[in-house]
């Protein structure tokens, strides 16, 4: 496969996931914000602090008022990580690699460009917002139904799923890092009693809730959170599940290239690592510490990627 294309659909599928994460995010901001209405602003403001956005927001905007942070996430063309400007890019990448793709994929693609942009065309209204966050999911959702259900598994399909994974790591590992640790500064604190609302919008924003709950059918645990979060394997959105896939899939790239390359190295050591720490282990050492380092590893790997298969062409 060429560089370019495979490229493409690399980020064609990490714009995919950004943009369904968004939205993932911005409703669990919506939804605790409702039930904090005194502190509204400060949960508005803590969705742009996850996605690292505060310098641009602060450029348009003197207030972190829901409309002004809504509109910024998911319609501001000169916001680079806002839903309209990724559901461009995704579709941009999917016109670069559409020979590699199956027509069922293709036609995903642009429904959910046409769906979702059409929606994201005028100013949004709160009361509608709940609606419009449920299309971008299910319009990312289809794209990738189309993808496993109709693409053969060879290098097109393992650039499509490293492109997803690494892209939903990065956001689990973002929002851990300011809403989990900010809540829990020091290991001192594992195990009080904390504000179950918070918890519960961390495995919301994460879809995890009805999961951690099949798991851990008792007392919300904030450690037992961080556990599933970061370690169990079980879970598709968990960090070590993201690095297994990673892995497998850049092992199957090997198979069908026939060549080793940096990137799985990095893969296999950030995986391996990832199987011999535990919970404990982390708080020990510091919960953001260890966030930022495997954040700054999984730039390293995605960078690598793209070296190894000669992305830019």
């Amino acid at each position: 496969m060429l560089g370019k294309t495979a490229g493409g659909i690399f980020w064609l599928f990490r714009f995919l996931e950004r943009s369904e994460n968004m939205a993932r995010l911005i409703e669990a901001g919506m939804r605790i914000a409702l039930t904090r209405s005194g502190h509204s602003a400060n949960e508005w403001q803590s969705l742009i602090d996850t996605v690292g956005a505060k310098a641009g927001f602060e450029a348009k905007h003197s207030d972190y008022s829901a409309q002004n942070v809504v509109d910024f996430l998911l319609r501001e063309r000169d916001n680079p990580a806002s839903v309209r400007v990724m559901l461009e890019g995704a579709r941009n990448n999917g016109r670069l690699a559409r020979t590699a793709m199956t027509r069922e994929v293709w036609e995903a693609i642009n429904e959910c460009h046409l769906v979702v942009g059409g929606a994201l065309a005028k100013p949004i209204k709160m009361a509608e917002l709940p609606k419009l966050l449920g299309t971008i999911r299910q319009s990312s959702a289809l794209v990738r139904g189309a993808l496993h259900g109709t693409m053969l598994r060879n290098d097109v399909f393992n650039f499509a799923r490293i492109g997803t994974f690494v892209e939903r790591a990065d956001n689990t590992a973002r929002i851990m890092d300011v809403k989990y640790y900010v809540l829990l500064p020091s290991v001192a604190y594992v195990g009080s009693s904390l504000d179950n609302v918070q918890w519960d919008t961390i495995l919301r924003s994460l879809s995890a809730q009805r999961a951690y709950r099949w798991l851990n059918p008792g007392e919300t645990v904030p450690v037992d959170i961080a556990r599933f979060l970061v370690l169990d394997q079980r879970f598709p959105r968990s960090l070590a599940f993201c690095v297994k896939k990673t892995m497998e899939n850049l092992t199957h790239l090997r198979d069908d290239y026939g060549m080793e390359v940096p990137s799985l190295t990095m893969a296999e050591t950030l995986h391996h690592d990832m199987q011999k720490r535990t919970i404990e282990d982390i708080f020990d050492n510091g919960l953001h510490e260890f966030v930022l380092d495997y954040l700054a590893q999984m730039r390293r790997l995605a960078a690598q990627i793209e070296l190894d298969y000669r992305f830019q062409g």
